[in-house]
C-alpha cells in the first residue's frame, strides 16, 4: 500500500486546485464577471477542461506512464494557479476562465490517481484503494479553503489573489511527492498489449454501462446543486461569504469523510448496497433543498447530505467499473468512463448558473430526480456480483 499512500498524499495537495476554485471561484466571478449569470463560468469551464482531457490523459499515460504524466500535469496546474492570481489582480475574467480550464485539465490526471491506486492494490482491495486515495481530497477539503481564506487578504493585491499564489505552491509540492512513485505504471498489472475489447464492445456489458451511468449521475447531480449553492446563498438569500464558505466546506467534508469508513461500507453493504445508499441520500438532499427551507441549517444539512450521497454512489461505481475490464482494456475503459462522467458534470455545471437565475432553487433541485430514479431502475436490472477483472 506504500504507493497508494503516496498517491493519497499527492492528492491532498493536487485536489486543492479544484477545491480552491469551487470555494472562491464563484465569489471572484461575481466581482470580475461582466454579468451575474456568468459568475460560475470559470468553475464550469474547469469542468469542461476535466472532461475534455479525460481521454487524452488516459492515452498519454498509456504512452509515457502514469508517473511522468502526473508530474507534468501538476506543474501545468501550478502555472494555471499563477494565471488565476494574475487574472484576479488585473480583473481579467477571460484569463481567469482560461486558467480554470487548465486547472480542470489537471484534474483529469488527478482523477486517474484512483485507477492507479487500484492497480497498486489486489483486486479484492479495489474499494479500499479508491477510498484511501480519496482521503487525500478530504485533507484538501480542509487545506484548500483554510489556506485560501488565510491568505486571501495578503499583499496589496485584490482579495483572493494570494489564495491562488499559495495554490501554485501546493501544486509544486504535489509534483515532488509524485516523484516518489516507481517508474513502472503499477506493481500488480503486467505490461499490456493494448488488445482487448473496444469501447463499443465494452458498452455491450450491462455492468460496465451501470458503472458509467452511476458515476455520471453522481457527478451530474452533485455538480448541478453544488455549483448553484453559492449563488443561491450569497446572491439570492443574502448570506455572508463566511456562511457560504462554511456550507461548501461541509459539502466537501461530506464528499470525502465517508472514505474513512469505505472498507466497512463495502463489507456490510456491498457495492450494490453502497450505490443504493448513495442514491437514497441524494434523494433526501433534494427533499431538503426543494421543500424544507432556505435557512443556513437547511443549506448546511442538504449540502452535507449531497456530499455523502455522492461519495457512496461514486466509490461504488468506481469499484464496480474496475471489475468490468481486463488490464489490456483499462486505459480505454477508464478514459471513456471519465469522459462520460465529467462531460455530464460539465453540462450540469454550465447549466447551474442559468437554472438558478431562471427557475429558482426549488425547481433546480427537482430536475435531478429523473437521473436518480434511473439509477435505481438500472440497479434492479443488472447483476453487480459478476466479476471480469483479471
Amino acid at each position: 500500500m506504500r504507493n497508494v499512500w503516496i498517491l493519497t498524499l499527492a492528492q491532498a495537495f493536487a485536489a486543492c486546485g479544484t477545491i480552491t476554485l469551487v470555494t472562491f471561484g464563484g465569489i471572484v466571478g461575481t466581482h470580475i464577471a461582466p454579468a451575474p449569470a456568468l459568475a460560475t463560468l470559470p468553475l464550469s469551464i474547469s469542468v469542461l477542461g476535466l472532461a475534455g482531457m479525460s481521454l487524452p490523459a488516459a492515452l498519454l499515460m498509456q504512452r509515457i506512464g502514469r508517473k511522468q504524466a502526473f508530474i507534468g500535469s501538476a506543474f501545468v496546474a501550478a502555472i494555471a494557479a499563477l494565471l488565476c492570481a494574475w487574472a484576479i489582480a488585473h480583473e481579467s475574467f477571460v484569463l481567469f476562465c482560461f486558467a480554470g480550464l487548465l486547472i480542470g485539465g489537471n484534474m483529469a490526471f488527478v482523477q486517474q490517481y484512483r485507477f492507479a491506486a487500484i492497480e497498486y492494490a489486489e483486486p479484492a482491495d479495489s474499494g479500499r484503494a479508491v477510498s484511501t486515495v480519496m482521503i487525500g481530497t478530504l485533507i484538501a477539503a480542509f487545506v484548500g479553503p483554510m489556506l485560501g481564506g488565510l491568505t486571501s487578504e495578503l499583499g496589496a493585491w485584490p482579495q483572493y489573489t494570494a489564495s491562488f499564489l499559495s495554490l501554485s505552491v501546493l501544486c509544486v509540492i504535489s509534483a515532488a511527492i509524485l516523484a516518489l512513485l516507481p517508474a513502472e505504471q503499477s506493481t500488480t498489472v503486467t505490461q499490456t498489449t493494448g488488445d482487448g475489447r473496444s469501447v463499443r464492445e465494452l458498452l455491450r456489458d450491462p455492468r460496465f454501462n451501470l458503472a458509467v451511468l452511476a458515476g455520471l449521475v453522481s457527478y451530474a447531480v452533485m455538480s448541478f446543486i453544488m455549483t448553484a449553492t453559492p449563488l443561491s446563498m450569497h446572491v439570492h438569500d443574502g448570506f455572508s461569504t463566511a456562511d457560504t464558505t462554511t456550507v461548501i466546506t461541509a459539502h466537501l467534508l461530506g464528499m470525502y469523510l465517508p472514505s474513512l469508513a469505505t472498507p466497512w461500507f463495502v463489507a456490510r453493504l456491498g457495492v450494490r448496497g453502497m450505490m443504493l445508499a448513495g442514491v437514497g441520500i441524494n434523494l433526501f438532499c433534494v427533499v431538503v433543498c426543494a421543500f424544507v427551507g432556505h435557512q443556513f441549517i437547511h443549506y448546511f444539512a442538504a449540502l452535507l447530505l449531497l456530499g455523502v450521497g455522492w461519495n457512496l454512489l461514486f466509490v461504488g461505481a468506481t469499484t464496480l467499473l474496475s471489475s468490468t475490464y481486463t488490464p489490456d482494456e483499462r486505459f480505454r475503459a477508464q478514459g471513456f468512463n471519465d469522459f462520460a462522467v465529467f462531460s455530464s458534470q460539465a453540462f450540469a455545471s454550465l447549466s447551474a448558473g442559468a437554472a438558478i437565475e431562471t427557475m429558482g432553487w426549488q425547481a433546480l433541485n427537482l430536475l435531478t430526480l429523473p437521473l436518480l430514479f434511473f439509477v435505481l431502475w438500472s440497479l434492479r436490472r443488472v447483476d453487480v456480483a459478476a466479476a471480469v477483472r483479471t
